[in-house]
């Protein structure tokens, strides 16, 4: 995947713990085009490599956008960003890829996001209004002061197409997606994005009328509770380079490649972005990701090696 230098334009304060970053090409040139819902690698530090979507209109290529909350229990990302990064500062990239995009054979578009999880569809509905196609964005924040992008979101264009939802108890917040996903639109599909518990209870909400291919989403973390199951020692073949191993208990199958000398391209690290996507052509993966779909993981031919793990004795790679 190629790599862009940028340089960081502007930083702005969104909201509470909650910055904006505008990166412009260090050649002046448009930078590459993307598509609704992408994201781009960004390395924030020697070694640390996170994922951000790009919040802007895929229309400008002038510049992109990324908006960054100080996590608490940052894992040097979201803290590196905040704390060190300025403006004139420089910094790495890679191409734009879509993980989440948009469907284009929807005919109503529903739009659900949970504090930061608004970035990857504010590229959506941007697009979405310059096409006049049929959405809603319903955004749930703490408060007006926690919501990042309030005031391009209340531009006169998004009127009536934009809700704010300011409700911090989850019982005012199940009876606002009660009454949102109580029935499917006539072709209507559903993006959410946000915090794990908050995407866990619009899916549950959405379960009953929805079908499981109009629910489109994006995490920003594997489910603590897959990443922190079992972990048996196993055994990995790589076919095509007849190399064989065994994965300790306390490695990640990438780990234990690692110090065979094969590296798999990886990123995030967490099961989410997809990077290290690797063929699967024999065995039963325990797969821990948020990445692969369920009917993808059914399939038993895709593995995460980063997080996911074996159920069988073998896993044979398809490398």
């Amino acid at each position: 995947m190629g790599k862009l230098t940028v340089r960081v334009q502007r930083i702005r304060e969104e909201a509470i713990d909650i910055k904006s970053f505008e990166l412009v090409s260090t050649s002046g040139a448009a930078l590459p085009a993307f598509t609704p819902g992408a994201h781009v690698d960004v390395e924030v530090a020697e070694g640390v490599v996170r994922q951000y979507s790009l919040c802007g209109s895929p229309a400008h290529r002038a510049s992109y956008r990324i908006a960054v909350k100080r996590e608490a229990a940052s894992r040097g990302g979201s803290q590196a960003l905040h704390d060190r990064v300025r403006e004139g500062d420089q910094l790495t990239l890679s191409e734009p890829r879509n993980n989440f995009p948009l469907n284009h054979d929807a005919q109503h578009h529903l739009l659900v996001a949970g504090g930061i999880g608004v970035t990857p569809l504010l590229s959506m509905v941007q697009h979405l209004l310059a096409l006049g196609a049929p959405f809603e964005l319903h955004y749930f924040s703490r408060s007006i002061q926690h919501m990042a992008f309030h005031e391009l979101l209340s531009d006169p264009s998004f009127a009536g197409k934009v809700v704010f939802h300011y409700a911090v108890e989850p019982d005012a917040v199940r009876a606002s997606l009660r009454k949102l996903l109580w029935r499917r639109p006539e072709g209507g599909h559903l993006y959410l994005c946000g915090p794990r518990p908050f995407m866990d209870l619009v899916e549950q909400t959405a379960a009953a009328t929805w079908a499981p291919e109009a629910v489109h989403l994006e995490y920003f973390s594997a489910n603590p509770s897959s990443l922190s199951g079992p972990r048996e020692t196993f055994r990995v073949r790589l076919a095509r380079r007849g190399i064989e191993c065994t994965v300790a208990a306390d490695k990640t199958i990438i780990e234990a490649l690692r110090e065979h000398g094969v590296e798999i391209e990886s990123s995030c690290e967490q099961g989410v972005c997809g990077t290290c996507l690797t063929g699967l052509l024999e065995g039963c993966a325990d797969h821990r990701d948020a990445f692969l779909r369920d009917d993808e993981k059914q399939a038993g031919d895709k593995i995460l090696p980063c997080v996911s793990r074996s159920l069988s004795d073998m896993l044979v790679l398809d490398l």
